[in-house]
């Protein structure tokens, strides 16, 4: 019995569960799809290439840590990374959404995001060109797991990855005073602000969240894969799928949404062929939104 798509499933789950959690929080709390978010994750893996490259020609050690293709200088560059990322996601919230929240009507946001998506992704073509771009290019040996399962010691440290940033979110949550606010927001914006919660802190904590996790997915798949300007964009109907699937606010749901959309592309790679790949997320988003479309954990209005 050969199970490595379960293997396959888990990693690209993992990512887009990471890039979901930024999506459920922006549409629960805006108010809006913002389909300018797969870009942030294109953003935070060129900026990690570049403060990688920065690192290295100040002196910083590339040599591998272990049996990862990968060093301290890579770490460090993607938290630089996560944290750029995250404010620019609060500068184009700034720039842009913050200006066109007023006029109340969210259509209106949904197609300034696109046009946003499109900008943002044309910076980086002209920026980095449209070729694609690693981290590495050093060859790993997989680890046989059983059940025909094999895994490299990326994968592994990169569903690790999930793992923290994924409890990290879930104490943020439900232990912070910004998590709290947070989920009151997402319930009642209006009479959150009656009892005195700050509904423009939360906003840009709600996007500089969402902007680093789309940085460290980013990270996970140029590690992985490779880097490319449309890396983002091929990601986005993927991460509203898991979205949607887990329920719409909800963290925990957006991750378990993620591993099945994940799971599903994988699955379906491996019984019907790649070129059904891209069709899976948008069959389980329909499928979602007809038999339940508050999602797994999500509740009705």
């Amino acid at each position: 019995m050969n199970l490595q798509f379960v293997a396959d499933g888990l990693l690209l789950g993992a990512m887009i569960g990471l890039g979901a959690i930024g999506v459920t929080l922006t549409y629960s709390i805006l108010r809006f799809a913002n389909f300018a978010h797969g870009e942030f994750i294109s953003w935070g893996a060129y900026m990690t290439v570049a403060l990688t490259g920065a690192i290295g020609f100040l002196g910083g050690s590339h040599a591998p840590i272990g049996p990862f293709s990968f060093g301290f200088g890579l770490i460090a560059a993607g938290l630089i990374a996560m944290i750029l990322t995250g404010l620019l996601a609060v500068a184009l919230d700034a720039l842009l959404f913050k200006h066109l929240r007023r006029h109340g009507s969210a259509i209106i946001m949904v197609i300034a995001s696109f046009g946003a998506a499109m900008a943002l992704r044309s910076l980086l073509e002209f920026g980095f060109t449209s070729q694609p771009v690693y981290f590495s290019r050093a060859i790993q040996f997989a680890l046989p797991l059983g059940l025909g399962v094999r895994v490299t010691p990326d994968q592994l440290a990169m569903l690790a990855l999930t793992l923290m940033l994924v409890t990290i979110m879930h104490l943020v949550m439900t232990r912070t005073t910004i998590g709290r606010a947070m989920r009151a927001v997402s319930e009642n914006p209006s009479l959150s602000q009656i009892v005195g919660i700050d509904v423009d802190k939360v906003f840009r904590a709600t996007w500089l969240i969402g902007g680093a996790l789309a940085c460290a997915a980013g990270i996970m798949v140029g590690i992985t894969v490779q880097i490319r300007p449309y890396m983002g964009f091929d990601l986005l109907l993927p991460l509203f799928s898991a979205a949607i699937l887990g329920g719409i606010g909800s963290v925990p749901g957006a991750v378990l949404g993620g591993l099945i959309v994940g799971l599903a592309e994988s699955a379906a790679v491996h019984v019907v062929g790649a070129e059904f790949r891209a069709a899976i997320a948008f069959l389980i988003l329909i499928v979602v939104l007809l038999v339940r479309p508050t999602g797994l954990f999500g509740v009705k209005d």
